[in-house]
This record gives C-alpha cells, sequence and structure tokens, in this order.
C-alpha cells in the first residue's frame, strides 16, 4: 500500500476495537484522514467522544464515527450519538434502499434521530485500508470458529489495493502463570494481575488495578477473561479468513521475575520490534501480527 497518494490518506478508515484514542490519534495527526470505530462497551465510546475527540474540536467529529456493536456481526452495530452535522467527507451514510421511516436519504443526513439509528449495514464506506485491533482484543474470542468469522469480516471491507489488518498478541513463559506486575506513571500506578492459566482451554482471567496517589486502590477497575492464541493459530486462522499475506513482528519484553513481582515492570522503548520467522520463547514477548488482504 502506497501512503503517500491522497486517496489512501482522504478514504482511510482505522477500526480499532477498545482502544478509541489510537483513532483520535490517527485523525488528529492529519485532517485528511478519517476513522472508524467498533466497541461492544458503549460507556467506553462514549467517553472517548467527551474526553478524547472533543480536544480535536468540530472537525474531528465530521472525520471520525464511532459504533457500538459485536465484532461478530458488525453490520448490526448502531452509530453513537454524534455532535456534529457535517459528516465525513467522502462517505455516503444514505441507506441502500433508500425507503422506510428511518431512510437517512429521506430524513437528510444532518437529522440527529436518523443518526442515531443508522446501522453499519445502512453506511456505505469505502473499502478499509487498515484495519486494527489491539489491547489484545482478539484474545476476547474464545473459539476458532469466531476468530475466524472475526477474521471473514475484516477481510471482507478491506480494500483490495494493500489494505492491511493489524493486530497484537502476547505470550511467554509469564503468560502463562499467576503473575502480578505494577508499572508507575506520573499521576497513578497501574496493577497487570493474572490469574492462574489452564492449559487444556488456554484461559485466563487478567485483572486491573490502579492506584492514584495516596488514594484508595480502585481495584479490579477492568477484568477480562481471555483466551490466549498462539501466533501459529492466528496465522493459520487468518490464511483460512482469505489474507494473501502474513507477517509477524516480534520484541522481546522485560524478564517479569527480574527482582520479584514487587519491582516496578517498565518496557524498553528503545528496543524495536523486528520482522521475524523465528523467535525463541522467552519469560515475555510481544508480537503484532500483520494480514494483507491483496498482495
Amino acid at each position: 500500500m502506497d501512503l503517500n497518494r491522497p486517496l489512501v490518506w482522504i478514504y482511510l478508515l482505522l477500526m480499532i476495537y477498545g482502544v478509541h484514542l489510537g483513532s483520535t490519534e490517527w485523525i488528529r495527526t492529519d485532517a485528511r484522514r478519517t476513522a472508524i470505530g467498533l466497541d461492544l462497551d458503549l460507556e467506553s465510546l462514549e467517553w472517548c467522544l467527551e474526553n478524547n475527540l472533543s480536544k480535536i474540536g468540530a472537525d474531528g467529529y465530521s472525520r471520525m464515527l464511532l459504533f457500538h456493536g459485536n465484532v461478530l456481526q458488525p453490520m448490526e452495530s448502531r452509530l453513537v450519538k454524534q455532535k456534529f452535522t457535517n459528516l465525513v467527507h467522502g462517505l455516503d451514510l444514505n441507506s441502500n434502499n433508500g425507503t422506510g421511516s428511518n431512510s437517512c436519504k429521506q430524513m437528510g443526513l444532518a437529522d440527529s434521530k436518523c443518526l442515531a439509528n443508522l446501522t453499519m449495514s445502512e453506511a456505505d464506506f469505502p473499502a478499509r485500508d487498515i484495519i486494527c485491533a489491539f489491547n489484545y482484543s482478539c484474545c476476547c474470542l474464545h473459539s476458532r470458529k469466531d476468530l475466524v468469522l472475526y477474521f471473514r469480516h475484516v477481510r471482507s471491507v478491506l480494500s483490495e489495493r494493500g489494505g492491511i489488518f493489524v493486530m497484537d498478541v502476547y505470550g511467554g513463559i509469564s503468560s502463562e502463570r499467576k503473575l502480578r506486575l505494577q508499572r508507575k506513571f506520573p499521576s497513578f500506578t497501574y496493577f497487570w494481575e493474572q490469574d492462574e492459566f489452564d492449559i487444556i482451554s488456554r484461559q485466563t482471567r487478567i485483572s486491573l488495578h490502579f492506584q492514584g496517589g495516596k488514594k484508595q486502590m480502585m481495584r479490579y477497575a477492568f477484568t477480562y477473561h481471555w483466551r490466549l492464541w498462539s501466533i501459529p493459530e492466528i496465522k493459520d486462522c487468518l490464511e483460512e479468513a482469505g489474507f494473501k499475506w502474513v507477517r509477524v513482528w516480534m520484541r522481546e519484553m522485560p524478564n517479569t521475575q527480574s527482582g520479584g513481582n514487587a519491582k516496578e515492570y517498565n518496557a524498553n522503548r528503545d528496543v524495536k520490534y523486528e520482522e521475524s520467522q523465528h523467535f525463541n520463547q522467552g519469560d515475555a514477548w510481544n508480537a503484532y501480527v500483520v494480514g494483507v488482504a491483496n498482495v
């Protein structure tokens, strides 16, 4: 994909599941960029609109659409109410059939009721150039059938002109045992608590806690029930879903057992991700898996 050609920037759609800050940063750094977000958590979507997108201004509302729904039934997801009147340039939000009481074509695109009822199936978007699923969100899918189905949905809306799908995954010896880590930031401390790992189902529970200064700890702010997928499993599922080219970029993470679990855990930003065909197992690693729709 040639990222220098203007049409890519104009029609680039970024679908991020659960990490809407990334969508906001994407459109903030180039006025020609647009983004689409899809998430199962309505509260997170509304928080993004109020706290992230609002910092960009009215122009931001015209270039990012957030949908509430399940990634396994993306066409049924509904647009989250937004405070804008000018819709994304180059996107046709008219109903495909132009009939019925909820037809955006009949009611007018700026009609708030129409926008509130709009489903993704009613929106005619151009093919996506980039789709991302970060924050290990694919681990929320516990069955291979669901993972392949999700990848097929992604593949079906990617541009044939080099559209790519990017997801992250983690692993290592430490990912399959009970673990507690902490990271300090200027205004708060973040705790990652990992329960025992079931080696048959490959499932675990991850809990995130926060403590701001001397305030009482906010325990179980977020809890996830994850199925850890291996890189070979992910590659097989992507290929089965129709991706023509799959590559992996990896980096080793700091040893979680160095100094004990109470030691502050900081990832060295100077360590770069490198494309890898072979990678020896270690205590902890992180990876980006990239699938290309067509080559």
